[in-house]
């Protein structure tokens, strides 16, 4: 093994070295850890950026407070890249995800302790930003892991199955713990949390459950396909690390028209993050269709896993069979064209719970597909030298072009100008969404 591989494989540069050392057991029962892998990245996201916008609402905060709040909790998954050389270099991925996984735990309970005290927005949401910069070390440590812990025909075929599990963990969280939020105000299971504090303090107490069980689980299952790299840490080194990182992100071929797509594709989904549960759940007279917290969750909670589970296993495999190239137009036409169903409920609003519910499976079920094709394109620009630090930067640029900066405007623009403008400004941004895609780069499939 030459100078320069060793090189590499200390700079999270080369995967090849993981591979060699632990033979057949990289890419042993994957199905085991990749589904509850990305269910455990997304339960934290969901709590931060999801399940707040809902309880806030039911704070009494406006949309414009509301996003731009949750909007400012996004910052860590930003500026992430910055300490991605560290989980690169300091201990294993392994030993970040469950140790992260852990903190989240406790972090998630604690919010249940604050809701009922006076200073209870301050306190959420400095635990919420806790959790957040937990849950984005927890990301750089996941992404990596699948890159280094799967063979890369073996990540075509499971990025369906990561997105798809990634997305029923931001269900859950949206739908089925919102429904369990909507049925304890109720009075249901004979409970006495008829306030809206007490049952969202429950809510948060089983989310830390949740994560404490994934992080146990973790522990016991995850393959250990690499070895702690330094006894010590410099923060020199560090700083090395980073500006190495970053020459060789800028340096990638088609770099203008990579930053374009990553930065801007996603703005559409960005701007409809956060108003959609506004939407579905603010009065008739605020512009919404008044769904209860039970009926919202019913519906995410089961077409939408549908729509999401087609999707996502759906567009998984024919990026797998057919390649990236020729999937990408009539994916991105997936992701975007069924945005149009939100337009139509906020003209002919409707209580019909099966026509709400099928425009939301239609929606995701078309998030699914799309968000396959765009995912696997950060994969296959990430690889080669530093490929954890530079999915990291990835993944980073598209949220915060694609969702945090859009999420922090959108509940403005929408107090603005109403849910039905609101709703065709986003459908004409989807043409942002074919012009980058119109000059991407894609590599030839071998």
């Amino acid at each position: 093994m030459n100078s320069d591989t060793t090189k590499q494989e200390k700079s999270g540069a080369s995967t090849s070295f993981a591979r060699e050392e632990i033979g057949d057991k990289s890419v042993s029962a994957p199905y085991l850890w990749v589904p509850s892998l990305y269910l455990g990245e997304a339960l934290p996201f969901s709590a931060v950026m999801l399940i707040s916008v809902i309880m806030f609402k039911e704070m009494q905060l406006t949309d414009e407070q509301i996003t731009l709040y949750t909007g400012w909790l996004g910052l860590p998954w930003v500026i992430k890249p910055i300490w991605s050389t560290i989980i690169d270099n300091l201990k294993t991925k392994r030993w970040w995800i469950v140790t992260m996984q852990f903190l989240m735990g406790v972090s998630l309970a604690l919010v249940a302790f604050t809701l009922n005290t006076s200073y209870w927005l301050q306190a959420t949401l400095a635990i919420f930003m806790l959790i957040a910069f937990a849950s984005a070390t927890h990301d750089i440590s996941a992404d990596g892991f699948y890159i280094i812990g799967l063979r890369e025909k073996d990540q075509e075929l499971y990025v369906g199955v990561r997105n798809t599990f990634y997305r029923i963990g931001m269900v859950i969280g949206q739908g089925g713990l919102v429904l369990l939020a909507g049925y304890l105000q109720k009075g249901s299971f004979g409970t006495t949390f008829q306030s809206t504090t007490a049952s969202w303090s429950t809510v948060f107490v089983i989310l830390g459950i949740l994560m404490f069980v994934l992080a146990a689980y973790h522990a016991f299952i995850l393959p250990r396909v690499e070895t702690s790299i330094h006894d010590s840490f410099h923060i020199k080194e560090q700083l090395h690390e980073l500006v190495s990182t970053l020459r060789v992100f800028i340096t990638k071929p088609h770099i203008v028209s990579a930053l374009c797509f990553i930065l801007l594709f996603r703005l559409p989904e960005g701007l409809l993050t956060k108003i959609v549960p506004l939407f579905l759940t603010r009065s008739y007279e605020e512009g919404g269709l008044q769904m209860s917290n039970v009926n919202f969750g019913f519906i995410y909670g089961t077409l939408g896993v549908i729509g999401l589970l087609l999707g996502g296993i759906i567009g998984g495999w024919a990026v797998s069979k057919w390649g990236l190239r020729k999937c990408l137009w009539p994916l991105v036409l997936c992701i975007t064209l069924p945005d149009i169903v939100y337009v139509y409920l906020s003209y002919f609003p409707t209580s019909n719970l099966w026509l709400i519910g099928s425009c939301v499976c239609i929606e995701q079920l078309g998030y699914g597909l799309g968000f396959a094709a765009y995912t696997l394109y950060l994969v296959t620009f990430s690889r080669g030298e530093r490929s954890t630090a530079v999915f990291s930067i990835c993944t980073a640029g598209q949220y915060l072009g694609g969702v945090m900066i859009p999420g922090m405007v959108s509940g403005l623009i929408s107090d603005s100008i109403g849910y039905q403008h609101f709703f065709l400004l986003v459908m004409a941004f989807c043409l942002v969404t074919f012009a980058v895609t119109a000059f991407v780069k894609i590599k030839e499939e071998k």
